[in-house]
């Protein structure tokens, strides 16, 4: 089992939101202790039907626990929105601490629900980190398969081909027909191909729209599908004292290089090194690993990137309360030269009080013109561990 990163509060309520397969279960079952914990997984069929139909015996079975079951776990809370209401009762009582886990906020948020109004502390929990991974991580392998940890447990690349396929379309079964967030499923299968093909790139909805033959307002609504099931999210473009002369629209990312590849038809495709590929999945790793440090360290740093009108780019802007802001360029190659930092070198005066960094697979840390060039770990690390 992975050691991971995120730091779970023992005495307090929270909930705990990621993504299918990123460990949930497995995290809380390796956290609580089972003699003390009461579980209630709305996976079961018969539990699900139950509480729908009668949220409140949910109240009648926690009241009934023995004094022993301090904690009180509910997987999959999205499933059943009216529990919350029955929960919010329940810890007026304080009898027990609730732990509430799920997949998606969207039904939630689209049933009123308040996610307790404060009274729960909320956590997500993302595929490994490469730090979780200890010596089981290999960049190749992340950017090729992606870190959901079943990943892990598969012996061989067909495995893990076989694996991710499933994992796709579990998500279009159990996501999307399931929670019934979409009408009509064949546009929303076109647009996540399409989706995976835009990943990192700037979203442009009308061009996406004509792809998958619906309209702009239509495809909105699917990136924010993606967005409230944790399987994507935006990255805004920056909106500092440039924004006069800079791209407007956001990015957009898959939370995993894996699950863009299988959902792209790029499984079997290598990814071979010095490539575009390569070099577009080494970001989009580096950019998903930034997000989960910061969550896990509780880290309040806003993240942007910078592109001008003349197709100037920044790959990602870091401000820091406090702190000076972190204009990273990211670099899969392992030799970085001062034609590859134009950019960068050419853009920071614009932003004062910032530093420029560059992330990349040189084995040793470098200054070039001001730039410091670090191994993309030894950068993380500084970033987010001891800054």
């Amino acid at each position: 089992m992975f050691q991971r990163l995120i730091d779970l509060p023992n005495k307090r309520h929270f909930f705990l939101f990621g993504a299918r397969n990123t460990g949930k279960s497995t995290l809380l079952e390796s956290v609580f202790d089972a003699e003390k914990t009461a579980w209630f997984d709305l996976l079961d069929q018969d539990l699900l039907a139950r509480f729908s139909q009668r949220p409140n015996d949910f109240y009648d079975i926690v009241q009934a626990l023995p004094s022993s079951k301090v904690h009180v776990v509910v997987d999959e809370i999205q499933k059943v929105p009216a529990l919350l209401d029955v929960v919010q009762r329940l810890m007026k009582e304080k009898r027990h601490i609730f732990v509430l886990s799920g997949s998606s906020a969207r039904k939630l948020r689209r049933h009123g629900a308040n996610l307790l109004a404060g009274r729960a502390f909320v956590y997500h929990l993302y595929p490994l980190s490469y730090l979780e991974c200890a010596d089981q991580f290999d960049l190749s392998q992340a950017l090729q398969w992606g870190t959901l940890p079943e990943v892990f447990d598969c012996d061989t690349d067909d495995e893990r081909r076989q694996f991710l396929m499933a994992y796709a379309h579990t998500y279009l079964k159990e996501e999307i027909i399931i929670e019934q967030l979409v009408r009509d499923l064949a546009p929303f299968r076109r647009f996540l191909e399409v989706a995976a093909q835009c990943n990192g790139k700037i979203v442009n909805y009308a061009n996406i729209a004509r792809d998958v033959k619906v309209d702009d307002k239509t495809v909105k609504n699917y990136f924010s599908i993606l967005e409230d099931t944790l399987v994507g999210y935006m990255l805004e473009a920056y909106h500092g004292s440039l924004r006069k002369r800079v791209q407007q629209k956001p990015k957009f990312y898959f939370f995993d290089t894996g699950v863009v590849r299988a959902l792209g038809r790029l499984l079997t495709v290598p990814l071979m090194p010095k490539s575009n590929a390569f070099g577009n999945a080494f970001e989009h790793f580096l950019i998903n690993e930034c997000i989960k440090l910061a969550s896990y360290y509780q880290k309040d740093f806003r993240f942007s990137y910078l592109r001008t009108i003349t197709d100037q780019e920044i790959d990602l802007i870091i401000e820091r309360p406090g702190q000076t802001t972190l204009l990273i360029e990211i670099k899969s190659t392992d030799n970085v030269e001062k034609r590859m930092l134009h950019a960068l070198l050419r853009l920071q005066p614009e932003f004062p009080n910032s530093e420029a960094i560059c992330l990349s697979n040189d084995r040793y840390a470098k200054q070039i013109d001001g730039v410091l060039v670090l191994p993309w770990q030894q950068g993380l690390s500084d970033i987010f561990i001891t800054s």
